[in-house]
C-alpha cells in the first residue's frame, strides 16, 4: 500500500489552510508591503496546489499551468515592488 495519496491529501488540506492565512494577511495587512508578502504566497500555494493536481491525475498540462503562474506571479510581484518602491512601474 502506498503512503503518496495520503500525503497528497494532506498537502492539499494543509496549502488550502495555508492559502486562508493568507487570504486573511491579505485583506487585513497593516500596509501596502504585507498585503504585497501576501499575494505572494497566495500565487505559490495556488502553483503547489496545480502541482498536486497534476501528480493525482498523472498529466503534464496541469505542470505547465504551474510553470505560467510561477513566471506571472515573479513578474507580478517585482512589478508591485518597484512601484511601492519608486511610485512608478515603467521608466
Amino acid at each position: 500500500m502506498s503512503l503518496l495519496p495520503f500525503a497528497l491529501d494532506a498537502a492539499q488540506v494543509l496549502l488550502g489552510l495555508a492559502m486562508l492565512c493568507a487570504l486573511a494577511r491579505l485583506a487585513a495587512g497593516p500596509n501596502a508591503q504585507d498585503r504585497v508578502l501576501a499575494l505572494d504566497t497566495l500565487y505559490v500555494n495556488a502553483m503547489l496546489l496545480v502541482l498536486i493536481l497534476g501528480m493525482r491525475s498523472h498529466s503534464s498540462l496541469y505542470f505547465e499551468a504551474a510553470l505560467v503562474i510561477a513566471m506571472l506571479g515573479f513578474v507580478s510581484t517585482a512589478a508591485l515592488a518597484r512601484f511601492l518602491l519608486r511610485g512608478e512601474v515603467i521608466e
